[in-house]
């Protein structure tokens, strides 16, 4: 049986991106939010984007954060992973900066996320303990094989990290 799993990524940069990973078929993810759907949560406010993440995160085993060039910097990101981690799920970020967007191009690899994050007052940050993924290969098609063929792992992976911290 699939995973089920919370994809957290930067929605105006990388939703191209995040779609051929969320369309490996090795997970079950949140249902897809279209731009228009998006928005429609955004322009709501706060609650209204704190309940999306709640309802969509909920009967989840771990959070993959997609990161792109400026995943990082986007607080709804940060925002996700802390609840995620909070709650006791596993956490990993995996890199997608190699794969193709919306234009055609790849784009440069952004900071660590979990670089963001204190880990439980202890002056560490989580990403001493949670991982980020760089998947190998050159060019997009042998990064997406190499996510492909990794991210059932990863996931466990995290699973298990979180279970042991």
């Amino acid at each position: 049986m699939a995973r089920r799993v919370f994809f957290s990524f930067h929605f105006a940069n990388d939703f191209w991106r995040t779609q051929q990973v969320r369309n490996i078929g090795a997970l079950e993810g949140q249902t897809l939010c279209t731009a228009n759907a998006w928005e429609e949560v955004k322009r709501k406010g706060k609650t209204s984007i704190e309940k999306w993440i709640d309802d969509n995160m909920y009967g989840k085993s771990c959070v993959v954060v997609l990161v792109g060039s400026e995943t990082a910097n986007r607080p709804w990101v940060i925002r996700e992973i802390v609840k995620g981690w909070d709650a006791g799920k596993g956490v990993v970020g995996i890199r997608i900066n190699k794969l193709l967007g919306h234009d055609g191009s790849s784009c440069v690899a952004g900071s660590n996320p979990f670089d963001e994050i204190g880990y439980a007052n202890t002056g560490k940050k989580l990403s001493s303990i949670v991982k980020l993924v760089s998947p190998s290969g050159a060019d997009s098609k042998a990064a997406y094989d190499s996510i492909k063929n990794g991210i059932e792992t990863w996931i466990e992976e995290a699973i298990a990290i979180r279970a042991n911290n």
